[in-house]
């Protein structure tokens, strides 16, 4: 397993051994002070995350230093991360031989502190409801400014996080009046170049060149990744991809008989191959078991009307996951998928199920970047430097998934994969062992100090009680046990020097 570097303690952010090294060490920003510099920001905000730049930084000149950094013209955002993709094409090339699966979303990053017309883009136009008297319970439009980030995470099979391969930001200076425009054209005729939907494009091509193996690698989206342009750049680039679809596309009816038909008529005299049973949430808090009936059938897929003389018919896999009727209290569960990938058998499909639920992983990753390092809160003032910033935290975000994650998917891995001696030691120091049934014992009689006993003592001080039938941590409880442990190795750091 290839893990992360160590985690320094010290107060200065001097030479001390950190995980933010292997971060940086790929990354070229035309002067090695601002590398360092970057390394810095990089332990600063890891041990104090969600707070705001002068409470992470903790003096004038350190905040200073940070406002230069962000606003510096000499890099962009694609330079800060450039040592972070650097790190997960190594763990990638360190996972072995399994299939890897790369989850692509977009997010927005609002900005409440900007105002349109400012040095921050706009967003969205949301309706803000009047209240009272003069209101009427009438809507009027609130134009917000912030970006917007499109992510690609690379995940185990597992669920274990390897890293960002991918990351865009932008803004928009302007509304297009997408709704208005679709009157008048078909947006299938509009080329995809002339789309913000070439995201997702360029999120396959910049995450498939990063690893260098495209045959292990698996691109998964939801239904707004259902883009024929995007399945026939799989195919060019030798790749796979797992997509939740929305359109009922063209098909050749099966055998070849009938001519032209759609891939929804295809697969309604499909016989069902199996049952899958799968946990469903309801709005009051429980769970229910839904019993899903698998169909999967090779579908001959052609391209939208207007995309035929340029996109060529393409062979996939489409895979049906449907509860046969209307269950009460809640919707349907209804899954329609279309991959690249051969299907032979119910498990194979059920294989496929499981890996489009990990999609679920970049909706957290993105929680972690919102709500835990809480980029929306910065007032840096301009899109470049917002930019510049959600790339710095998102490496910090992707700290805390990968802490949460690695303590369930290797907990039997060392102490030092994630955790400095000086932590170990603050660790030992302020949470007792707590030994757990069937937990594996040291030659002392105490539980083994694996990184799985060490993660869960940092759950501890993020308030996670440890129960024996509690669920493993979160990533909430996960950042504010590391922002705990920072304070608490800088006092016996202090303590010793003390002396």
């Amino acid at each position: 397993m290839q893990g992360m570097r160590h985690r320094g303690a010290e107060a200065d952010g001097g030479g001390a051994p950190s995980w933010a090294d292997g971060e940086v060490a790929g990354c070229d920003l035309g002067d090695r002070r601002l590398v360092e510099r970057l390394r810095t920001l990089l332990r600063q905000l890891g041990a104090a995350v969600g707070q705001p730049l002068p409470l992470a930084c903790q003096d004038w000149a350190g905040t200073k230093a940070a406002y230069r950094f962000f606003a510096s013209p000499r890099f962009g955002e694609d330079a800060v991360l450039a040592g972070h993709f650097a790190a997960t094409a190594a763990r990638c090339a360190a996972s072995g031989a399994a299939p890897l699966l790369v989850v692509q979303d977009t997010t927005e990053l609002v900005d409440k502190w900007a105002k349109p017309g400012g040095q921050v883009g706009l967003l969205k136009r949301a309706p803000i409801w009047r209240r009272g008297p003069e209101g009427g319970g009438k809507a009027r439009p609130l134009t917000q400014c912030g970006l917007l980030m499109h992510s690609s995470l690379v995940v185990t099979p597992e669920g274990l996080p390897l890293g960002l391969a991918a990351a865009k930001f932008w803004t928009r200076s302007r509304f297009k009046g997408t709704n208005a425009l679709k009157r008048h054209v078909n947006p299938t005729r509009v080329p995809i170049e002339q789309k913000e939907s070439m995201r997702w494009l360029s999120g396959l091509r910049a995450a498939t060149a990063l690893i260098g193996s495209p045959d292990r690698l698996v691109h998964i989206g939801d239904r707004e990744n259902d883009i024929y342009e995007f399945f026939c750049a799989a195919a060019e680039l030798g790749t796979h991809f797992l997509v939740r679809t929305c359109v009922d596309r063209l098909a050749v009816a099966a055998g070849g008989r009938g001519g032209r038909t759609t891939v929804g008529a295809v697969m309604a005299a499909v016989p069902p191959a199996g049952e899958h049973a799968v946990g469903v949430g309801a709005a009051d808090g429980t769970v229910a078991t839904a019993r899903l009936e698998l169909r999967f059938a090779r579908v001959h897929v052609l391209p939208p009307w207007g995309k035929q003389t340029r996109w060529p018919p393409l062979d996939l896999t489409i895979i049906h996951a449907v509860e046969p009727g209307r269950p009460e209290g809640r919707d349907r569960v209804e899954w329609k998928l279309a991959t690249d990938l051969p299907v032979r058998s119910a498990d194979e499909a059920v294989e496929k199920l499981r890996w489009y639920a990990r999609r679920w992983n970049i909706e957290l990753f993105h929680k972690v970047l919102k709500s835990g390092c809480r980029v929306e809160a910065a007032r840096l003032r301009a899109a470049d430097r917002l930019a510049k910033l959600a790339a710095v935290l998102s490496v910090v975000a992707w700290r805390i998934f990968w802490s949460a994650a690695v303590a369930r998917a290797a907990p039997a891995a060392p102490a030092r994969v994630a955790l400095t001696a000086d932590e170990v030691a603050a660790l030992d120091a302020a949470v007792p062992d707590k030994p757990r049934p069937g937990a594996p014992a040291c030659h002392g009689g105490g539980p083994a100090k694996t990184l799985g006993v060490y993660l869960r003592k940092v759950a501890r001080l993020g308030g996670h009680l440890g129960r024996n039938r509690d669920p493993p941590p979160g990533n909430t409880v996960m950042w504010r046990g590391w922002s705990r442990l920072a304070d608490i190795t800088l006092g016996q750091v202090l303590a010793r020097r003390c002396r």
